[in-house]
């Protein structure tokens, strides 16, 4: 059985992490597949907004430490896992669709930087969150450090990095890590992805594109603008433009 599951049901798509005896620890080749298979529901039309999550009771305990003997061993290897990591939360992050993280049980380290990736964090109450590169003389990545410094603070960020304590789910919501808390976080992640799916596309990954960009540093003025004219001159502006006429719900199509 694949470690990574992908189903499409109305519009919303939901990944699962799927190793839960190994509490969804992520391995090398599962870095790369993530990247992959966002991609992939990047350019699916249908896909209006994804749901990530775990199977079984943990969202991610991170990367898989028990193969670090073998895939992150030097510093060229090292190097390599670091850029999978990259491109798999990269893909994520920079996807034009929302994505909503559902987490229960453990969300630490590499499983952090998914979360963090993603636009919106629903979270399980009794989740438990932290980054545990202290503990291991890891330094955290450059893109996993600036989505943190721009969910939590500076003082927060380095609270959490410097102690590798861990942190519930009450106090994920408080320091802005999560967005939600509740005892059946997948049913309003659920409700809001249908909402979300109701909404404009092309609204939706420009407003990404120039929230991100200007919070991790990789704003392009230029492509902004161009995303602005493109959505000025398309079918959905025209659409919404008529449904608000008309008094009724737009139907849009990202084109």
């Amino acid at each position: 059985m694949s470690d990574i599951l992908c189903a499409i049901e109305g519009g919303v798509a939901t990944v699962r992490l799927n190793r839960p005896a190994q509490r969804n620890s992520v391995t090398y080749a599962m870095w790369r597949e993530i990247g992959d298979i966002f991609t992939k529901l990047d350019h699916d039309r249908s896909v209006r907004s994804v749901i990530f999550t775990g199977a079984g009771s943990d969202f991610s305990a991170g990367a898989d430490i028990g193969e670090f003997a073998s895939t992150r061993d030097d510093k060229a290897q090292s190097v390599a896992y670091e850029e999978a990591v990259d491109y798999g939360c990269a893909v994520i992050a920079h996807m034009g669709k929302p994505v909503i993280a559902v987490t229960s049980g453990y969300c630490l380290g590499g499983g952090a930087h998914l979360a963090m990736s993603c636009d919106f964090r629903f979270a399980h109450d009794k989740a438990i969150f932290g980054i545990p590169a202290a503990r291991l003389s890891i330094i955290y990545g450059v893109q996993a450090t600036r989505k943190l410094a721009a969910l939590v603070g500076l003082t927060q960020a380095k609270r959490i990095l410097y102690s590798a304590e861990r942190f519930d789910a009450a106090k994920a919501l408080t320091i802005g890590f999560v967005d939600d808390v509740s005892s059946d976080p997948m049913a309003a992640a659920l409700d809001y992805a249908r909402k979300l799916a109701d909404s404009a596309p092309l609204t939706i990954a420009g407003a990404k594109y120039i929230l991100n960009g200007s919070a991790f540093g990789t704003f392009d003025e230029a492509e902004a603008n161009r995303r602005i004219d493109f959505a000025s001159a398309s079918s959905d502006y025209r659409e919404g433009r008529a449904a608000f006429a008309e008094k009724r719900a737009p139907q849009f199509t990202g084109k």
